[in-house]
């Protein structure tokens, strides 16, 4: 896999943004562990046991698909991010930001949307996850 280095090109208002997991791989971060920083309380115990299988079968509801997958992304994703207190106000900025894209799936987001979803300027968005320094893994598409 080829090495991801920053664009050249400055992000505007409308570029999109998505969370780069392999970034986390290319860092030799362990992602799981910002990942379970955000699960609800009762999955944050559940992951807590050291006997949780790294992949497991995911079944897609809507097509009864099944697949491997990561267990943590998939409550992640599909529970702890549906709960009503998921996204807060008063969570920084950069975090607001990567729970936005877990919640949509991360599916790709400029600073404009980011803003809408957040209730917070989009341009001091785009001064945060626009520059050269990755934070979480969000970069530009």
């Amino acid at each position: 896999m080829l090495n991801k280095l920053p664009s050249l090109i400055k992000p505007t208002l409308t570029t999109q943004f998505h969370i780069d997991f392999d970034w986390w791989k290319n860092q030799d971060r362990n992602w799981r562990n910002a990942l379970e920083s955000f699960l609800c309380e009762e999955h944050r115990v559940y992951f807590k046991s050291p006997n949780i299988a790294s992949t497991a079968d995911i079944i897609d509801p809507h097509t009864g698909a099944v697949s491997q997958g990561d267990p943590l992304m998939d409550v992640l994703t599909n529970h702890c991010a549906k709960q009503d207190n998921f996204l807060s106000a008063s969570s920084p900025l950069v975090d607001s930001i990567f729970k936005i894209f877990l919640v949509n799936n991360n599916q790709p987001l400029n600073a404009e949307e980011l803003s809408k979803i957040t209730g917070r300027p989009a341009d001091i968005i785009l001064r945060t996850i626009g520059t050269t320094k990755v934070y979480k893994g969000i970069r530009p598409k």
